[in-house]
């Protein structure tokens, strides 16, 4: 059950590179000591082709068609930068040598490279393939292309087409696809089943808030709970935002979209886990019914919360769900969320930050983070803020006054929810990126979810 049947999209490889083209990928240093040959260094040099990054050559043959091209690394080559090789290629069949990179690596960028987001005009098909070297897993690359693009395939649909009943509708298909037991609680059967937090901010919506969990895997084998924030728009609720931080809001279920996208991987791979995947879907609008400044809510927990901000929503959803999620006391729990605008002012939006007190888990995921050069970083869950979350009349606020360190904030809160699982971690994730580069275009992007992926492979 290829990961690319469920996102109906051709694999860029092909099998057998006896018949392809040759990129030769080089560093400037590779092409001045006269690599890959004398003669198309020469030619190199004729045609002002320095081998600076993402420049390309076509090498004629003698009969004048392509016979293979020369592709620029620059000094420190990135990662992925064969990525733009996707769309630069003519059409037909290439390998490319590329000895300052991992044939992983280069594969990868080049399948990163291809993508592009066609619901909404017309397709421009990949007319260049990879032919892979021998011993490159094809299988584990498909695995990370499919995850990765649904992750952006989520994150770009705009809300009209990607409201909590569309997002459910992915939620089963993908739980379908790998054989999992797929449920949702919807409406005021949330009140029921005690999710008040959920309904509370969902309620207002034309569509009804739910709470969708997929279970796969061995019972007995280690659990790894998934959670992600589905906010599927978020108006900022009774405080409205501005129209221009309501621009990207469609983006506010990319902790959903990279959960599901991580639960894709670790289906696909069959890695013998207990897996639980929880997306609470919402949409945070405004109607009469909208929950409001000073109201207070009693949580899952029992915890009660005074909403002095009815824009921080995305913390009242995951704490309904990580308690649920903490009931069953799973060996892992991984919660993923566009949170706070903090951790953007912090660490940029190509760098999201964690939180764990888990130090273990933490050096695991740095060193996975390391090898897949998928970035993330550590924030510290530090206790003396602790304090910011206290209000007179309730539990804890969800909205610290001050505005200082809300990322530590938001987590610590979060936090509060959480007491049996063995090791959790929190990802304050972007899930967006504001400008091209080689692998990613503009829009919809996976975050931290191949470091993941390599740790809780570990764990199987």
């Amino acid at each position: 059950m290829a990961p690319y049947q469920f996102l109906e999209r051709p694999s860029p490889f092909v099998s057998g590179n006896s018949e392809a083209l040759v990129v030769h990928a080089l560093t400037p240093v590779e092409l001045e000591e006269g690599k890959p040959s004398a003669a198309a260094v020469a030619f190199a040099r004729s045609a002002g082709f320095k081998a600076e990054a993402g420049s390309l050559l076509l090498l004629q043959g003698a009969d004048g068609a392509v016979a293979g091209a020369l592709f620029g690394l620059g000094a420190e080559p990135d990662p992925f930068i064969a990525a733009k090789l996707a769309r630069a290629l003519p059409p037909g069949a290439w390998r490319i040598e590329a000895t300052a990179l991992a044939p992983e690596q280069v594969a990868l960028g080049f399948g990163l490279g291809g993508y592009s987001f066609d619901t909404y005009r017309t397709p421009k098909p990949i007319e260049a393939f990879l032919a892979l070297p021998d011993g490159v897993d094809a299988d584990a690359l498909n695995r990370q292309l499919a995850a990765v693009f649904l992750a952006r395939d989520l994150v770009n649909t705009p809300t009209n087409d990607m409201g909590p009943e569309r997002l459910e509708a992915v939620f089963r298909a993908l739980g379908s696809h790998y054989g999992a037991t797929v449920s949702s609680i919807v409406g005021e059967d949330l009140l029921t089943a005690n999710f008040p937090l959920v309904h509370t901010v969902g309620r207002a919506s034309a569509e009804a808030p739910r709470l969708l969990e997929m279970r796969w895997g061995r019972t007995g084998a280690r659990k790894v709970t998934l959670v992600g924030k589905g906010v599927c728009f978020d108006t900022g609720g009774l405080d409205i935002k501005p129209p221009s931080s309501m621009l990207l809001m469609k983006k506010d279920m990319g902790g959903a979209a990279n959960v599901l996208a991580l639960a894709l991987m670790i289906m696909d791979a069959g890695l013998d886990l207990d897996l639980r995947v929880l997306v609470p879907a919402v949409e945070n609008s405004i109607s009469a019914n909208a929950f409001r400044p000073g109201d207070i809510y009693r949580s899952r927990k029992g915890l009660t919360v005074q909403i002095d901000n009815t824009d921080a929503e995305g913390r009242l959803v995951l704490a309904d769900a990580l308690a649920y999620a903490d009931e069953e006391t799973p060996d892992l729990m991984i919660d993923m969320a566009t949170l706070t605008g903090a951790a953007r002012v912090a660490l940029g939006p190509d760098v999201p930050p964690f939180f764990t007190d888990d130090e273990d888990l933490a050096l695991a995921l740095a060193a996975a983070s390391r090898a897949e050069s998928d970035p993330i970083w550590r924030l510290p869950l530090f206790k003396g803020y602790e304090k910011d979350l206290r209000t007179r009349v309730a539990d804890l606020t969800n909205a610290p006054s001050g505005g200082m360190a809300g990322s530590i904030t938001a987590a610590l809160f979060l936090k509060r929810f959480v007491a049996n699982a063995k090791s959790w971690a929190h990802f304050d994730i972007y899930a967006w990126s504001p400008a091209e580069k080689p692998q990613t275009p503009v829009g919809g992007e996976a975050q931290a979810i191949r470091a993941l992926y390599r740790h809780i492979a570990s764990l199987a």
